[in-house]
């Protein structure tokens, strides 16, 4: 390891010492639902499935459900792989692929981090937006000006100094993505039976072209919905025994995941076909004030989930500080300062590029695909943790390498997808369009 991450390794500690070993796997069930079962995540499924068709789509569904657990799991357990503790996913992938896996990670986390936080800000500015014009039908206040309330909250929210200080928020956020995805679904089933079913299409909309595109694009979506980049930094503020209880945690965090997406999507999908929006609640028009709560879990919920993607680039920037012993770290001004940069920026592209959608699939593609399905496997090969029986060795070793082989194609072909849409948005709208 070289004298630079050894440094950040040090720093990295030192700063988690206080919340490390003190939550439970409730707890991590709690961060990892948090950051994995997001209305921004999940409420653009059955518009993915729409792009891609019943057959393709529950498949693509299921599978990445099946694969981003079994990576978790693998993530997990490589928490004391060598017998040191490794607090961050960039200080664990330094720790077995040396530099070139060291800064990977830390591109692509902070691909995701941003690429995610970008996406909620939209999602939640626009379900502000909709709460807003159900009790002030000519209002005069656009999508920009809820993006930027929001941006202030999460701002105020930045001041908490770790994950563990958010396992409360965190709690609370996850009843309201139960919350959110209980009354989604219910009124999603309500309008689907409202429907004339037999106007409803399921077919694939658009020339060979658009359809090839439109597909490509859904698996970075899908990607994005089960994207957790965050599993060692949320296992360090997890209580001895580490790995038992993060598997727990992790475990019941995707029986939630399962009770919620595949509902979701699938109803979605069911209930308006191939016209289905690419942010569900779009889609719904009645009862009105069942919209309006799912809207208020909507973003509720993502306020939380917004802190948790902030923190990659926080620790990042507070550990290039702390290592040159700035005096303004230790007056605690460097946090408000940074935050409310970092935070600004985020915002500003929102406004400016309100293209929801394709933020998702892009950080899906490039961001999360890595970093949820690539690496994990990978690193577990590397790490030699395979286990002592040979036929669930070298049954482990073709699922690793095929997980790594298919993922990376879907990461090629969603980035695609992304970038011709953002493309094509572009040229329709303006920026800062309301």
């Amino acid at each position: 390891m070289s004298e630079k991450h050894e440094e950040d390794q040090e720093f990295d500690v030192g700063s988690e010492d206080e919340a490390a070993g003190k939550g439970t796997w409730k707890h991590a069930a709690f961060h990892v639902a948090t950051t994995i079962a997001t209305p921004a995540a999940y409420a653009p499924l059955p518009f993915a499935l729409a792009s891609l068709g019943w057959p393709l789509g529950v498949s693509s569904l299921v599978t990445a459900t099946l694969a981003t657990w079994y990576s978790s799991l693998l993530i997990a357990s490589l928490w004391r792989w060598n017998g040191k503790k490794h607090v961050t996913y960039r200080l664990l992938a330094d720790s077995i692929f040396g530099f070139w896996g060291y800064w990977s990670i830390a591109f692509f986390q902070q691909v995701a981090s941003i690429g995610n936080n970008i996406a909620i800000q939209i999602a939640a500015g626009s379900s502000l937006k909709a709460v807003y014009k159900h009790y002030h039908k000519h209002g005069t206040l656009t999508l920009q000006h809820f993006i930027i309330f929001f941006g202030a909250f999460e701002l105020f929210l930045s001041q908490l100094p770790d994950i563990h200080s958010l396992r409360w928020v965190n709690g609370f956020c996850t009843l309201s993505t139960i919350g959110f995805a209980c009354t989604t679904i219910g009124v999603t089933i309500y309008n689907g039976k409202k429907i004339d079913r037999e106007s409803i299409s399921y077919s694939l909309q658009g020339s060979s072209s658009a359809k090839r595109f439109a597909a490509f694009n859904a698996l970075g979506a899908i990607a994005f919905s089960f994207g957790d980049a965050m599993l060692p930094e949320i296992q360090n503020t997890v209580r001895e025994p580490s790995v038992k209880n993060m598997y727990k945690g992790v475990s019941a965090a995707y029986s939630v995941i399962v009770l919620t997406y595949w509902q979701l999507a699938f109803t979605g999908y069911w209930a308006f076909g191939s016209q289905v929006q690419p942010y569900i609640v779009a889609s719904l028009t009645v009862p009105k004030w069942t919209i309006i709560m799912a809207n208020i879990f909507a973003v509720i919920q993502i306020s939380g989930c917004y802190q948790i993607y902030c923190r990659p680039t926080y620790a990042y920037f507070e550990e290039r500080l702390a290592s040159n012993r700035t005096s303004m770290l230790k007056n605690g001004l460097i946090r408000p300062i940074f935050t409310s940069i970092y935070i600004v920026v985020i915002t500003l592209v929102a406004s400016a590029m309100p293209f929801f959608v394709d933020f998702v699939s892009i950080c899906g593609a490039i961001g999360f695909t890595p970093l949820d399905f690539i690496f994990p496997v990978l690193a577990f090969l590397k790490a030699g943790k395979m286990p002592k029986n040979k036929a669930v060795g070298i049954s482990m070793r073709i699922l690793n390498v095929g997980i790594a082989a298919w993922f990376s194609i879907v990461a090629v072909v969603g980035c695609i997808g992304a970038i011709r849409f953002v493309v094509e948005d572009v040229k329709t709208y303006k920026f800062f369009h309301d």
